[in-house]
């Protein structure tokens, strides 16, 4: 792994089918190359600065958990070996080696799989005030970071710009039909509790995470990233303390920073310092070791 950062990728004789956050993807036609680049967002802004590494250890993440999970359901990567892309991709292979994937063009399911195991970020705020999460009730006397009696499944709508929206099951079931709904909240809890057992034995407690599915020959599989620090609050099972914030391997080091400047939260944002990236990079380091071994 080098230090070089990469904020964005621009391959001419490429189609570039979105621009995400944080991803570039380009179309294949029946395939689409999805590249990671270092760039990082918070509170729904893309920050000037960039993380080095970020791109390769959500590759690398997410390459890892599709693998783990592929008895619980399919998933849309082909590959992330470089020497097996395509003829024409392996000109670009220094902005493209450790940070991208080769995957099936799939039919995006147009909603959030949010899933929650602990007492956490909005979750709690809105816990404060209504003794429930996205709607569903919980016992009194609950403890922020505390664990939830019971795993829940909190999805949202996708939005392109801007903040998800929570919506209920009912809702969910109104936009991809009631099989399908059902589909999405069994497969989002398998998962969730099949990574979470794992992860808790190499010392991470996975707070909530966030799936997204598609649609490949008439098959529900599971797409985009998988359980990274960008889609899961991962916190350090040694350090774990219910009743406050917990520290964690994810982003929440550069909000909370980003909380502490009063920071108004519309572009343009901040410029990172130095250290606050150093040890950004450090936590998806350690994430990433500590998982894979």
């Amino acid at each position: 792994m080098d230090e070089r950062v990469l904020l964005k990728t621009e391959f001419q004789d490429l189609p570039l089918f979105r621009r995400g956050k944080v991803r570039d993807v380009y179309d294949l036609g029946d395939k689409l190359l999805i590249v990671s680049t270092d760039r990082i967002s918070c509170f729904d802004v893309v920050l000037p600065s960039g993380i080095p590494h970020k791109g390769e250890v959500l590759t690398s993440i997410s390459g890892f958990w599709f693998d783990f999970i592929k008895d619980i359901i399919g998933h849309h990567l082909i590959t992330t070996d470089i020497e097996q892309y395509p003829l024409e991709l392996k000109k670009y292979k220094t902005d493209l080696a450790g940070r991208s994937m080769l995957v099936l063009k799939t039919k995006p399911l147009p909603v959030e799989c949010v899933v929650r195991g602990y007492l956490s970020g909005s979750g709690w705020k809105e816990y404060q005030q209504k003794q429930s999460v996205c709607g569903i009730d919980l016992p009194k006397g609950l403890k922020e970071s505390e664990k939830l009696p019971q795993v829940i499944f909190t999805p949202s709508t996708k939005a392109e710009v801007g903040h998800d929206q929570n919506i209920s099951q009912k809702h969910v079931e109104e936009l991809v039909g009631i099989d399908m709904a059902n589909r999405l909240k069994e497969a989002s809890i398998a998962i969730y509790r099949r990574a979470s057992e794992y992860a808790l034995k190499k010392g991470i407690i996975i707070a909530d995470t966030k799936f997204e599915f598609g649609i490949y020959q008439g098959r529900l599989i599971i797409i985009d990233e998988v359980l990274t620090p960008d889609s899961s609050r991962f916190w350090p099972l040694n350090e774990y303390r219910a009743g406050k914030g917990q520290p964690s391997f994810d982003k929440q080091f550069v909000r909370d920073y980003l909380e502490a400047l009063g920071w108004d939260k519309t572009p343009p944002a901040p410029p990172l310092p130095q250290e606050v990236i150093r040890v950004t990079t450090e936590k998806y380091l350690e994430a990433y070791r500590k998982l894979t071994s």
